[in-house]
């Protein structure tokens, strides 16, 4: 985008540069006429439905949310009225980051997908898509328990530790997800698609942080149930927005088990239908369990098995000493002593050095562009950690500024050098710099050499938290990483033209904006040019019997539609389902006093 649009939200106006990078414009007129129809046709299968399955406040949710039956909506529009329950919403383009898209979460803002399912996937695409974003996630937050529970899950899967494994996993999902959704699908490019996501995903090793939280999600936000086992409601995004397996998944075959941290060994396939769902008692129960397995991810516990996680990730990630200082780099060395204890912490590359997730003055990726390393620990024979030292106490310790400093810590590095400055936070030390210094492990080895310039040694006894991602996102200018591979832009030729024209006309004749007289000119076309069409003439029958006119057309067109049913079966649920509606027909979405 050239110029940021907030939409007069403030959550919105909030999202850092980082986040920014993967909005694109909405550019609502692109939506076509059929686009409009297949909204139309979700949302009516939607309320006729869910208003027996979903999670009570959901059909109340889409009114809150500023969605309507008759028109895909407007950005705009949702963030005026989600921006009354503390929400915002922004587009994008497919699947991004998951990293990214939780933390949009915890900035109380949605990711929707700016574009709209063939009608040839209308039941479900596994692509997001905007009935998918805002159909299925906006309505939902109007519940003040779930909105907590998704702006906290958020704010812990932004943390969260990925593995190299996981990247090649989103990129081979959203290739395909982005195959199957175009129009010119290519049937030989979809089988090579499926089978790298195939070869990737059972060779993904162990999981990592990121992709366990991903479970979570998935059993809860995209495909959970509230309630009990024997009577549960719809609450996730997934079920909420596929009028396939809203309906599919109800049904005694599908397995329904209580919702418990074991749901991170239940892997999910975004291809397939679910293979079992999960019921939580109540919202709380979701946070309850996002909590017990916070407890065990690299951001709460620190030490060394968080730091391995962060080199596993090759990717830039930032270890917090007990001091307060935050280390950003990618990981490549640590050290360990004989009792398992870590002593020393080396990056690679472009590194920057913050305290509260604010960047130090002087300390970022330019300035410690070939890495940054450290000891890790106490000094030998300290009774006091270096960070809290009292000024006398680094007197005392020979620390004194413009002279040579000799400094031997429990591990048995020496550092020794000309201390040039100190540099605290919170009343905690957190750096010393050095000049002339060498820094040597106990066994002789240089871990750092005078010639190497001034030496920024941080300070702090233990690394209490490992995280995903750096401190402070913006002045690293880290861009998370935006893929190469775009969703299909549709150029349309003549016929499809032809159709969309008749879909819009047949939009005006119910809007009272054209003349009915002529559906059945409509009609005749839709049977001798578009005969793989069906929602047209859907439409058409809608109007017909809900306008009482033509008998002889409305009787043609229903057995037109029954006997597509009944011979093509991939037509057959859809058409039955329409007719149903048309037969018991939804107007509006439940208002506030319903």
């Amino acid at each position: 985008m050239s110029t940021f649009n907030d939409f007069n939200n403030p959550h919105v106006a909030k999202l850092p540069r980082h986040l920014r990078q993967f909005i694109v414009e909405q550019h609502y007129e692109k939506y076509t006429p059929i686009d409009q129809a297949v909204w139309r046709y979700v949302m009516r299968q939607n309320y006729s439905y869910l208003k027996q399955v979903a999670f009570y406040p959901y059909i109340k949710g889409l009114q809150r949310a500023g969605l309507s039956i008759e028109y895909i909506p407007d950005l705009q529009t949702m963030n005026d009225n989600l921006g009354k329950i503390g929400w915002g919403a922004v587009t994008v383009d497919g699947f991004i980051p998951p990293a990214a898209f939780m933390e949009y979460q915890a900035y109380h803002v949605l990711v929707i997908a700016a574009d709209i399912r063939q009608i040839n996937h209308i039941q479900y695409t596994p692509a997001p898509d905007i009935i998918h974003e805002s159909a299925g996630h906006a309505p939902i937050i109007a519940d003040a328990d779930y909105n907590s529970y998704l702006s906290y899950f958020g704010s812990i899967g932004a943390r969260a530790m990925f593995s190299a494994r996981d990247f090649e996993l989103y990129e081979a999902i959203r290739n395909l997800s982005i195959l199957k959704e175009a129009v010119d699908a290519n049937e030989v490019e979809i089988a090579r698609a499926e089978k790298l996501l195939q070869q990737i995903s059972e060779n993904m090793g162990e999981p990592s942080e990121m992709a366990l939280l991903g479970r979570l999600h998935w059993w809860t936000v995209e495909y959970g149930l509230i309630g009990t086992l024997e009577d549960p409601k719809i609450y996730g995004a997934g079920l909420l927005s596929s009028i396939g397996e809203s309906s599919s998944c109800m049904k005694s075959d599908v397995p329904k088990l209580p919702y418990t941290i074991d749901a991170i060994n239940h892997p999910y396939d975004i291809t397939k239908t679910q293979p079992q769902l999960f019921v939580t008692e109540t919202f709380q129960n979701l946070i309850d369990v996002l909590e017990q397995f916070a407890d065990t991810m690299a951001f709460r516990r620190g030490g060394t098995e968080s730091l391995v996680k962060a080199m596993e990730c090759k990717n830039p990630a930032t270890a917090v000493y007990s001091s307060g200082l935050q280390v950003t780099g990618i990981f490549t060395d640590i050290g360990i002593d004989q009792d398992d204890q870590l002593t020393f912490i080396r990056t690679k590359g472009p590194s920057a050095l913050a305290a509260g997730d604010k960047q130090l003055e002087g300390h970022g990726k330019h300035e410690h562009k070939d890495g940054f390393s450290s000891p890790v620990g106490r000094l030998l024979g300290a009774t006091v950690a270096l960070e809290h030292y009292s000024n006398t106490q680094l007197l005392e310790a020979g620390i004194t500024i413009d002279e040579r400093a000799s400094l031997t810590f429990a591990s048995g590095i020496s550092v020794q050098g000309i201390a040039r400055y100190t540099r605290h936070h919170e009343g905690k030390l957190i750096l010393i710099g050095f000049e002339d210094c060498t820094l040597k492990e106990a066994n002789g080895n240089v871990l750092f050499q005078p010639e190497w310039g001034v030496y920024d040694m941080a300070v702090g006894e233990k690394i209490v938290s490992v995280f995903n991602g750096a401190a402070d996102k913006d002045a690293y200018e880290e861009l998370t990483h935006v893929s190469d591979q775009h969703t299909h832009k549709v150029t349309y030729d003549a016929a499809t033209q032809e159709l969309h024209h008749i879909y819009r006309e047949i939009r005006n004749i119910r809007e009272g904006k054209g003349d009915v007289s002529s559906l059945g000119g409509y009609f005749e076309l839709l049977k001798t040019s578009f005969r793989q069409d069906w929602l047209a003439s859907m439409e058409i029958l809608e109007i017909l019997y809900h306008k009482a006119i033509h008998p002889q057309l409305e009787k043609e067109v229903r057995i037109y539609l029954e006997l597509k049913a009944a011979t093509e079966t991939e037509y057959q649920k859809l058409i039955n389902d329409g007719l149903h509606v048309i037969q018991n027909p939804v107007s509006q979405l439940i208002t506030e006093e319903d």
